[in-house]
């Protein structure tokens, strides 16, 4: 609070005139008495209107004030925290009129005077009646001695004509006819005329939505109940329809009984803000509303309309809701409201009285096409905002690469982001700017260098320093006409590339993933995947065609992308699969959906899944599968091992498999159409690895030299792969019903892992140890001996290929890391892995030989 000196002096009386009543809080009356004692303009008002310090005092019964002993800063302190509830009240009120008459809210005592005169709720307001003053004549004196300081601000044409507006004696009641002067004053400062914005061309055109925009005239033209609330998700395009609506109106694009109409768009946010206390709020929704009823052409539109709930409401008091309620039941009011459907369902439906005043328009999320049409609709006013002409395919591409990769917006809010975004990078182009900088910089140097070598005669010098700036001009140039304007006034072209570059800083993802084709995707997927899955062709084979199906449209579009159940024991790379499937196609390994199927071993755990439904605990938190897929709508979904939940838990998923679709606890539609659904199991996997156990290693010479030796007949307990997929089919089909597995579009058995695969998945394994140890200089070599070591070492049939990383990382990395510290290998070594009485040992194998391609990153194959 800031105060002049004389106002200081004014609190400070007042604290002293408070004790010697024997009291301790500060009232307004001891304030008025210190004003009449403080030499001040206000005294002097005071005086000239008959009223003294000494009036006042015999009207209360009290001494007069004590003012001869100087003011200090603890009793200005004290005095301050000593104010009752009305005192600050009269402090706050004078601080705003202070700011009104451009004094940057420093409280004089004019302004406490004025606050006084006016406000007949302030005892002490009766009390300078009460002595007989002049309250017209102190009101227009305060007046004339604000003017005569240059002061004009929001109380009036001049501050003489203050009082009125303020509730003062010569107009108390004149305030209601002040607002009618001025029409609508209130929605002019607390909402935006949206029709009038919309004629200025302020309004950003609205594409699409033809539907909704004429949902809400048709609510509009109701006789009853006409307020239509736009439900949706945030950024589909909420507040746009009600820009819509004014653009139409604007261009007279309406029927008869909406011309004319003004909508205003009410901020909520500044409707709260400032109401310091009980009734500020209340009445400032009031006069909005009262300004609304009063001409039945202006439409209300309110943002976020779930905010009136509870919004002013405090012990005792209507909320701005409650309020409302009896002008939308007479049809005195019209509102368009708009809110999310989790705030709607949250805030809105729990009040059924406000609710059925209400017509929902549910505002859904645009589809790619629709989003690609409002995009080209939006591009001349990006265009002529950022000066970059913006092309097709990058709208395009804005569009389909946000709806795969951003998952947690909406369209077309995050196509229009991302377009926005892209442009505005390569409008300010740091890279060319900073150059041209640069360049200009050191042309001056060189201008300088040449003058003073050719008063120094220094003709060769000034020769070298023109043609270096010759070259400079050149580049300077290059640079201008790169970043110079065309004949239409755009300086560059946003492409795909453009747009790529700001989605990897958004998401993460590398731009050649996000470049990258369906169609290329879909060539190499097959390849890509047997680099980390090793001896399951088959399984990869059937994935990969089953994909092209899907993707190249030759499948149910109403369906998953794939579905899939990996069968086999453990460690075989069902779930290797599943994480390289995702990072091929999504671009990412962390698109993967891992459900634990060990989790969900009760009947009633399918809310896990799909979330709790209503009255019940975890209710708001949503189902760990549609949480998940709603956010990553492109993802890979594993179910893993799921022989062990329970059989009622698939019931769920038939309609996942068949219309790839599933319904939340809280009734919304989660789509799964662009996932790819695996599901794992182990059943029969202990009736192949039973007899397997006893021939564990590779100890039949023949079988060295078998090609397919996933296929021999050892490894299933005596069957051949082909039996042994169909007993393992079998047991699928005794653990789960019919209808559930006639809606999986493959069922894969991967083969049992052989030596030839055993040794591949040592390459790879070893391979990540090698790029870690090349980061000190370091390089790796494994001799044929040593891959077969660990691969006999590494693997057991009953867990697959799964021990394997553990013994690499006790018989490789823990030599490796003795051998440096013996000093055995150093940088800049080749490290060579061999065999040793059947142990691993380290040795040096000579110095790291030196080649073009050492540069290059290669990925283990």
């Amino acid at each position: 609070m800031k105060l002049t000196q004389e106002t200081t002096q004014v609190i400070v009386f007042s604290k002293r005139f408070a004790d010697s009543q024997g009291g301790r809080m500060i009232s307004t009356e001891p304030v008025l008495a210190a004003i009449a004692a403080v030499d001040s303009p206000a005294k002097e008002i005071l005086s000239r209107n008959g009223v003294t310090m000494e009036s006042i005092c015999e009207l209360i019964s009290a001494d007069d004030m004590v003012i001869e002993a100087p003011v200090n800063d603890y009793e200005i302190e004290e005095s301050l925290r000593m104010l009752r509830l009305e005192t600050k009240r009269l402090f706050n009120d004078a601080a705003d009129i202070s700011r009104r008459v451009g004094m940057q809210g420093v409280i004089a005592p004019e302004h406490l005077l004025f606050v006084l005169a006016n406000s007949r709720a302030m005892t002490a307001n009766a009390l300078l009646i009460k002595a007989g003053a002049d309250i017209n004549g102190i009101i227009d004196d305060l007046g004339s001695e604000f003017n005569s300081r240059g002061a004009r601000g929001d109380l009036g044409g001049s501050f003489n004509e203050a009082g009125p507006e303020l509730g003062g004696p010569s107009g108390r009641n004149s305030k209601r006819d002040k607002n009618k002067k001025n029409g609508k004053k209130t929605l002019d400062e607390f909402g935006k005329n949206l029709t009038q914005r919309a004629a200025e061309g302020k309004i950003d055109p609205v594409i699409g939505r033809e539907e909704e925009i004429n949902r809400v005239m048709q609510i509009l033209a109701r006789r009853t109940k006409n307020n239509p609330c736009l439900v949706g998700d945030p950024g589909v395009g909420k507040t746009a329809i009600a820009e819509g609506l004014a653009l139409k109106i604007a261009n007279g694009d309406v029927p008869d009984i909406l011309q004319g109409k003004s909508v205003y768009s009410i901020d909520m946010g500044s409707m709260v803000a400032g109401s310091k206390y009980r009734g500020d709020f209340e009445e400032r929704i009031k006069n909005v509303l009262t300004e609304a009823t009063s001409d039945p052409n202006i439409i209300l539109f309110i943002d976020e309309i779930h905010t009136l709930i509870g919004a002013g409401g405090g012990e005792g008091s209507l909320d701005a809701a409650n309020i409302m309620k009896p002008m939308l039941t007479k049809n005195e009011l019209q509102i368009i409201g708009a809110t999310t459907m989790d705030e709607y369902s949250k805030y809105i439906e729990k009040d059924s009285a406000l609710e059925r005043r209400f017509q929902k328009v549910i505002v859904d999320e645009p589809s790619t096409s629709e989003a690609i049409q409002i995009l080209k609709g939006l591009r001349p006013k990006y265009e002529d905002h950022h000066k970059i002409r913006i092309t097709d395919d990058a709208i395009e591409q804005a569009v389909m690469l946000s709806a795969r990769y951003v998952s947690d917006r909406f369209l077309p809010d995050k196509a229009i982001d991302l377009i926005d975004e892209a442009a505005a990078r390569k409008r300010i182009n740091f890279a060319d700017d900073n150059e041209k900088r640069k360049i200009e910089a050191r042309l001056k140097e060189i201008e300088e260098e040449k003058t003073k070598a050719a008063e120094a005669l220094e003709f060769e010098k000034a020769a070298s320093l023109k043609q270096e700036a010759c070259k400079l001009e050149d580049r300077l140039s290059g640079i201008k006409e790169k970043t110079a304007p065309d004949a239409e006034g755009f300086t560059g072209t946003l492409t795909v590339d453009d747009i790529a570059d700001v989605l990897s800083k958004w998401s993460g993802i590398p731009v050649a993933k996000i470049t990258e084709s369906d169609a290329e995707r879909l060539k190499g997927l097959e390849d890509e995947l047997k680099k980390r899955v090793i001896g399951q062709d088959e399984a990869v084979t059937a994935i990969a065609k089953a994909i092209r199906r899907s993707r190249l449209g030759l499948k149910d579009p109403t369906k998953p992308s794939g579905s899939f159940i990996f069968l086999g024991t453990t460690g075989v790379g069902k779930t290797e699969l599943a994480k390289a499937l995702a990072e091929v196609m999504f671009g990412d390994e962390n698109a993967l959906v891992r459900i634990d199927m060990s989790e969900y071993m009760e009947k009633h755990d399918v809310s896990k899944l799909i979330g709790s439904p209503p009255g019940y605990v975890g209710y708001d938190e949503g189902g760990q599968l549609t949480e998940k897929v709603r956010r990553h709508p492109y993802s890979v979904v594993l179910f893993d091992e799921i022989e062990k939940a329970h059989p009622e838990i698939f019931n769920s998923m038939l309609q996942v498999l068949d219309d790839g679709r599933l319904t939340d606890g809280k009734g919304r539609v989660v789509d799964f159409k662009n996932t790819i659904i695996i599901m794992t199991s182990n059943i029969g996997a202990r009736m192949l690895t039973s007899a397997a156990g006893r021939k564990i290693g590779f100890a039949s010479a023949s079988d060295e030299h078998d090609e397919d030796e996933a296929s021999r007949e050892g490894l299933y307990g005596g069957k051949s792969y082909s039996e042994a997929k169909d007993v393992v089919i079998d047991e699928l089909k005794k653990a789960f019903s019919p209808e559930f597995i006639n809606r999986v579009d493959e069922i894969i058995f991967f083969r049992m892992l052989g030596r030839d695969s055993l040794i591949k998945i040592v390459d790879l394994l070893t391979a990540s140890v090698g790029k870690r140890v090349s980061d000190i200089g370091i390089e790796i070599e494994l001799t044929e001996e040593a891959k077969e070591l660990l691969a006999k070492e590494g693997y057991d049939p009953q867990y697959g290929a799964r021990p394997l990383r553990r013994v690499i990382q006790s018989m490789v990395e823990d030599s490796l890391s003795e051998a440096i510290l013996d000093g055995v290998v150093s940088s800049g070594n080749i490290a060579k892995v061999d065999v040793e009485d059947g142990q691993i040992v380290i040795r040096n194998g000579g110095p790291v030989t030196v080649t073009a391609d050492d540069n290059k990153e290669t990925e283990p194959a």
